[in-house]
């Protein structure tokens, strides 16, 4: 049998085996809940509340910042205890909202629809933005923003992101194989948005037992199916999946959209369904603690806010030291400056690494084996791209593409060198962005 796929990728150690068969555990976070006001890609959300407020679980504690941005809810009760900096899990300073819990957990009145037929297309893109849907696969863009393009008319494919590419993470996994009615309830949902548009529900091939589950729930279903994807990294990202499924390609000038695409992480598309059918905010999220350090690798249900600190040691803590702690997965994720930072809407995984096994490698020249351009599923050529980062030539750097790069991982993770490819271009990325927004 033949399955979808893209063109490169690697084939990385996957530890997924360590937390896969761990069902989902509630976590109750502790006294005090941590809400950054930027959880999202765009303008980060601003309080509408004040030291002292008494707040109750779904009560919106921060408002849209602009035209791309996203509110930010209560994930319980208790009393705002201060407006303050603090720091993020990529060691950056940012503003919060700190609530102490009171541990009552009282709610807010939700307002559930009975079917969805009875919600228009506006009504349901409006349950989406003031529930603060997120893109929570890690990029953070809002949802409402995504599901309102130019021409709806032109959308043919709606694609859930199912493949979880990314080493050790399994909170998809498990979603898929414990709610799979919230993923086909929020499909369902989009899908009501755009009228000529197909579901495809796409999952690697190392998740048979999810295939099975959601085939078999959407034999009935004639907008909707399950696609097979083969199992290679990075099958997740958005332009690789788009080109596996719909043979589409598109570049670093265009929006999914502009292929006639929407795609939405698993989570994502959960949060859509809870929004839409129940007008749940985004209050919580499944989050995967686990790697060789740590003593119980689990997943859990956890309310935003909550520290990844006490998740550890819900998760039995370290069972050796962690030379690196990361969040998210070890591809693509970042390295956490501390763990006592919280729980956010993109946040998917805790990875804690006995050893570090990035900076152990000490590189060495290129060798121009071009296992780089093998990998590469943008078809760059990184080892020259990081060449021209390191020699700052910008100029090259733009004309030989360099940013078309995914910042996937693959051409760092194959380098017999240990060249840090991924880190030389993205660096470059941020620099040639960064002289694109100065006036001239």
């Amino acid at each position: 049998m033949a399955f979808l796929t893209f063109k490169g990728g690697v084939h990385p150690y996957d530890g997924k085996e360590l937390s896969k068969e761990k069902p989902v555990k509630e976590f109750l976070p502790g006294k005090e809940l941590v809400y950054p006001l930027s959880q999202h890609i765009g303008a980060p959300a601003q309080p509408v509340v004040k030291k002292g407020d008494k707040v109750l679980a779904g009560q919106k504690i921060a408002e849209m910042g602009g035209f791309v941005s996203a509110p930010i809810h209560a994930t319980v009760s208790g009393i705002v205890k201060d407006l303050k900096k603090v720091r993020n899990n990529v060691g950056a300073m940012v503003d919060a909202i700190i609530v102490e819990n009171d541990e009552n957990y009282e709610m807010v009145e939700f307002y559930p629809v009975k079917s969805l037929e009875e919600l228009s297309k506006e009504e349901i893109i409006a349950r989406i933005k003031e529930g603060g849907v997120v893109g929570m696969g890690g990029a953070g863009f809002p949802t409402h923003v995504k599901l309102s393009p130019k021409e709806p008319e032109k959308i043919e494919y709606v694609l859930v992101n199912g493949a979880e590419c990314e080493p050790y993470l399994t909170s998809d996994y498990r979603r898929m194989l414990e709610q799979p009615e919230w993923i086909i309830g929020g499909l369902k949902c989009i899908l009501k948005l755009f009228d000529y548009a197909k579901g495809c529900i796409c999952i690697e091939d190392n998740k048979p037992d999810c295939i099975a589950k959601l085939t078999e729930m959407v034999k009935e279903e004639p907008r909707i199916e399950v696609c097979t994807l083969k199992t290679k990294y990075p099958q997740g990202a958005e332009r690789c999946l788009i080109a596996a499924v719909s043979g589409r390609e598109i570049n670093s000038s265009m929006l999914p959209a502009d292929a006639g695409c929407v795609v939405d992480n698993i989570d994502t598309v959960c949060a859509v369904y809870r929004a839409v059918m129940f007008g749940e905010p985004v209050m919580d999220r499944i989050v995967t603690v686990t790697g060789d350090a740590v003593a119980d690798p689990c997943n859990f249900k956890v309310r935003l806010g909550s520290s990844f600190a006490d998740l550890l040691e819900a998760a039995g803590g370290l069972k050796q030291p962690a030379e690196k702690m990361i969040s998210g997965g070890p591809m693509m994720g970042f390295a956490m400056f501390d763990y006592h930072v919280p729980v956010v809407k993109t946040s998917s995984a805790m990875l804690c690494m006995s050893k570090d096994e990035v900076s152990a490698n000490e590189p060495s020249a290129c060798i121009n084996c071009g296992r780089c351009v093998t990998a590469c599923p943008a078809r760059l050529i990184p080892s020259r791209l990081a060449t021209y980062s390191e020699h700052g030539q910008e100029d090259l750097f733009v004309k030989y593409h360099g940013m078309e790069c995914v910042e996937c991982g693959c051409c760092s993770y194959t380098c017999p060198a240990k060249r840090p490819l991924t880190q030389s271009v993205r660096s470059m990325r941020k620099t040639v962005l960064a002289n694109r927004k100065k006036p001239k």
